[in-house]
């Protein structure tokens, strides 16, 4: 990729709008904005000078405006990418927009690719991988919890929980080749039960930050909920009351529901998708059969399941048959109806935890949304230090760098030569220089860049 000439794309989302932004980076991105434009003060480093856009090929005194513009420019260094930066707001009218590019290319600039901006403030030293990556996902936020995890992952959080690890990590190999290198000069080999001590300093911390991706997964792409049970006993009831609002349609008749409602709503800053199901039974129409099986596949394809029970009767087999079913699943038993309870009514015996609920009350909603998020782990979460994983491709380098670790252990259990403990050694090392990009080949950066929108 050419860092050395001037890029230019609209950074604002495609559509109309208030406000719409063309970005223009690289060293000639002053020259190439400024003939188009007719300015009431020069542009300077650092502030906003209003302006007219102009059509081109015209004498500027005279030229026919365009639009109205605000114009801003960030000299080099101090800017996103550290190029020379100009945004020229304008109002967001895509044929506008357009024409800024285009009258940007036909100054010499280039159209940048998605990405792009971003991989230049990588390039260039101002951010490392990490926070590249968490661009896209505060972008790509659906929660303000998920922003909140993006903006610490942005300024650098992960890194710093990082650093520590690979300082000590280096710190043991410098050693260890001291030893080789300058057997001569006596400098002392450690002995195998201080290598063993210090392998276990930098594996503890590293493993804590490998068990942080369960959470982290949740918090980063969400949790899928089926709320499952026979007919009539309450599901888009409940339903209606975790999404709070009349979502799914509610009647006496057994078997309203024939296909998969869902609605996605965030519980302590966690993305949970509710999918309301047909109720199970013996199916009395091809419809009712054809939304039995949607309601199946929603189960096996379900993060976690709600087990949902009439307690106004007693418990039928068909009950104690779904109850066994996710037994060894991540499910919770909700005994609904609770404000009509038959004194008949008992809890199937499992490790299930169970809550007692009235969807037509709302007693209970508070206990099971707290049950909820003890399962995705919001409870331990919340608490997490930050710089938790909350990527698979970081998840996996720490995985492999751990996996290394034990074969460095094991080397020296085995009386292994220092000479090939490093190997491995080295091989946890080149895992976590990953992550922040220090090591990264072209191919991955491609596909990391290559997921971002055009304009950043």
């Amino acid at each position: 990729m050419n860092l050395d000439d001037t890029i230019v794309a609209i950074a604002t989302p495609p559509g109309r709008g208030g406000i719409g932004v063309v970005r223009l980076a690289g060293p000639d991105a002053r020259a190439i904005a400024q003939p188009m434009l007719r300015l009431q003060h020069d542009l300077e480093p650092g502030r906003a000078a209003f302006g007219e856009l102009l059509e081109p090929d015209q004498q500027p005194s005279s030229a026919t405006r365009i639009d109205e513009v605000v114009v801003t420019y960030f000299q080099k260094p101090h800017s996103y990418t550290t190029d020379d930066i100009v945004e020229i707001s304008a109002h967001g009218s895509p044929v506008v927009l357009r024409h800024v590019v285009e009258l940007a290319l036909a100054r010499g600039a280039r159209l940048a690719e998605p990405g792009e901006f971003t991989m230049r403030a990588f390039l260039n030293g101002r951010i490392d991988l990490t926070q590249a990556e968490a661009v896209r996902d505060l972008i790509d936020s659906q929660t303000l919890y998920q922003a909140k995890v993006a903006a610490q992952q942005l300024e650098g959080a992960l890194s710093r929980r990082l650093q520590p690890i690979k300082t000590k990590l280096v710190e043991l190999i410098a050693r260890l080749e001291a030893g080789i290198d300058f057997a001569e000069d006596d400098v002392s080999i450690l002995p195998s039960d201080q290598i063993l001590q210090q392998i276990a300093s930098i594996r503890t911390p590293l493993e804590a930050l490998a068990g942080s991706f369960a959470y982290g997964k949740l918090v980063h792409e969400g949790l899928t909920l089926a709320i499952v049970g026979r007919p009539n006993v309450g599901k888009s009831s409940l339903f209606n009351r975790l999404v709070e609002r009349e979502r799914a349609i509610v009647t006496a008749t057994p078997g309203t529901t024939r296909d998969l409602v869902s609605e996605t709503v965030a519980l302590d800053g966690i993305p949970v998708k509710l999918v309301d199901t047909a109720g199970l039974r013996r199916a009395l129409d091809e419809a009712e059969s054809i939304g039995i099986r949607k309601s199946m596949e929603a189960l096996a394809d379900a993060d976690l399941v709600l087990v949902v029970l009439d307690c106004s009767q007693p418990i039928a087999a068909e009950d104690q048959e779904l109850v066994n079913q996710v037994t060894e699943r991540r499910a919770i038993v909700v005994a609904n109806k609770a404000d009509v309870e038959s004194s008949k009514f008992a809890v199937p015996i499992s490790r299930l935890s169970s809550v007692r609920t009235s969807a037509l009350t709302g007693s209970g909603i508070a206990e099971l949304r707290a049950e909820i998020l003890r399962y995705a782990g919001g409870e331990a979460g919340a608490q997490a230090e930050a710089g938790f994983l909350t990527n698979l491709r970081h998840q996996n380098l720490v995985r492999e760098a751990l996996t290394a670790l034990t074969a460095a252990e094991a080397a020296v259990h085995n009386r292994v030569p220092h000479e090939m403990l490093l190997l491995d050694l080295y091989n946890s090392l080149r895992p976590l220089d990953e992550i922040t990009g220090a090591t990264t080949n072209d191919d991955i950066l491609n596909l990391i860049f290559s997921t971002f929108c055009i304009g950043k």
